[in-house]
């Protein structure tokens, strides 16, 4: 007897490359059944006019902040809420705390609302030694930074990500001294880029040189906000073709026209304003005293001054370069889901929902099997989940059901906590979410929380 089975949905094939209507069943966690029978099952669930989809894989999103924070979950019940069943946290060079810490936490509070994969983050081992952000790191203090990037892999993270625009003293010099630490093809490096590009893809192009000189796959973090200032087709372009001879590299964007960030990044220095070719009322503030708040001078410095962890978002980027970037044959649909006391942007919440109801049913920027590719196998054959990402028998039971006729984000830049339309069941390892545990799976030696 089957433990569940999800009646009269349809489902991606992807090898086919179409929608197929199908029963399907788990057992033990796992796909058991597909086909057009009716086994027993302990539960059955009548899902007719859904689409019963390979849990959503986050592959660039924030993790929760257990020591400023408090030890609970926020933006991991969002993941969970639209429909993700597996998120990789530290990006952009920002490892919240290390991941010895974060599995303690973890087991603490008997798991999380989804899977979790870390990257080490190279930024955050600068900061602990001190290194100031338009300073490159010395001989020595190089040196020290690759023991603790070994020391995070050696606990499993999954590679390494840099948020070179955030510390602009980072040097291409000093990201492939990094990546010398390993020479494990099976690693992912991940880099926010080096500036945006408002008159050049240099950065796109940089990160694109480091790609061919290191074993590992390489991840252009959240192109949207690189490129979506007029240069994004040059940048797919780019990309693309760099894609054709190096496979390890690809890319992951996120579907909002305005980016988020903390008021005291370099993104905000001097004559940002202007090179954008905005005004200071693009600017929206998400915390208190100034939750929704738009900035005026005055205020934009003075918070810059007194607030620097206050998260901010910046509506500087180009909605037909959103959705060029997401209807490309190559790239990832990710998050960059990042909070702030739970404030921040829309996208922590709305992500993957906005993508099937605004791009694929309203748009049609993208077919659905398309979209829900970049979601699921796309990132699972990056992170070499080689039982996730797919509806096939043995594979993992994370699966999220969803009403293609009503999905659509529900948070807004006012409120993240709106839930999303359409997200109907999410399983993870056949069992409803948040109905059971997790456990730590030393799979290739590296972590990964399961449920």
């Amino acid at each position: 007897m089957l433990d569940l089975l999800l009646k009269n949905g349809q489902y991606p094939d992807f090898e086919a490359g179409v929608m197929k209507s199908a029963n399907l069943g788990v057992k033990d966690g796992k796909i058991a059944y597909i086909g057009g029978e009716t086994p027993q099952a302990a539960e059955t669930a009548d899902v007719s006019g859904c689409v019963v989809s390979p849990g959503f894989i986050d592959i660039h999103m924030h993790e929760e902040n257990f020591r400023d924070e408090g030890e609970k979950y926020v933006i991991a019940q969002m993941m969970l809420e639209m429909g993700v069943t597996t998120a990789v946290g530290g990006n952009c060079g920002i490892q919240k705390q290390d991941l010895s810490y974060f599995k303690e936490v973890l087991n603490r509070l008997g798991g999380s609302p989804v899977n979790y994969i870390m990257l080490a983050g190279y930024n955050q081992m600068r900061y602990r030694l001190g290194i100031e952000r338009y300073t490159s790191a010395t001989f020595e203090q190089r040196a020290e930074i690759r023991a603790l990037l070994k020391k995070e892999l050696d606990e499993g993270a999954y590679g390494i990500s840099f948020g070179i625009e955030y510390d602009p003293g980072i040097t291409k010099e000093e990201v492939l001294d990094a990546l010398s630490v390993s020479d494990d093809p099976h690693l992912l490096a991940a880099a926010h880029y080096r500036t945006d590009c408002l008159t050049s893809i240099d950065s796109v192009r940089e990160m694109i040189d480091i790609a061919e000189k290191i074993p590992m796959k390489f991840q252009i973090s959240h192109l949207s906000s690189c490129s979506a200032m007029g240069l994004m087709q040059e940048s797919l372009d780019a990309i693309n073709e760099a894609m054709e001879k190096n496979p390890g590299l690809d890319y992951d964007t996120y579907p909002y026209n305005a980016f988020s960030t903390y008021m005291g990044s370099a993104v905000f220095e001097d004559g940002c304003i202007e090179a954008w070719h905005k005004d200071y009322s693009d600017i929206l503030l998400t915390d208190a005293p100034y939750k929704d708040v738009r900035c005026d001078r005055e205020t934009f410095e003075k918070v810059r001054r007194e607030y620097p962890d206050m998260l901010a978002v910046a509506f500087v980027m180009n909605e037909s370069e959103i959705a060029a970037a997401i209807a490309n044959k190559n790239g990832m649909v990710a998050s960059d889901a990042i909070i702030n006391n739970g404030n921040g942007h829309p996208r922590a919440a709305g992500t993957f929902p906005r993508v099937l109801g605004k791009y694929v049913r309203e748009d049609k920027v993208l077919p659905l099997i398309d979209a829900i590719r970049k979601m699921t196998l796309e990132p699972a054959k990056r992170l070499e989940l080689d039982h996730k990402g797919r509806i096939q028998i043995g594979c993992d039971a994370d699966i999220t059901v969803f009403d293609p006729d009503t999905v659509m984000d529900g948070a807004t830049f006012s409120d993240l906590h709106i839930q999303p339309e359409g997200i109907e069941y999410v399983f993870i390892g056949g069992k409803k979410a948040m109905e059971h545990k997790k456990t730590v799976d030393n799979r290739l030696g590296r972590f990964i929380s399961y449920k």
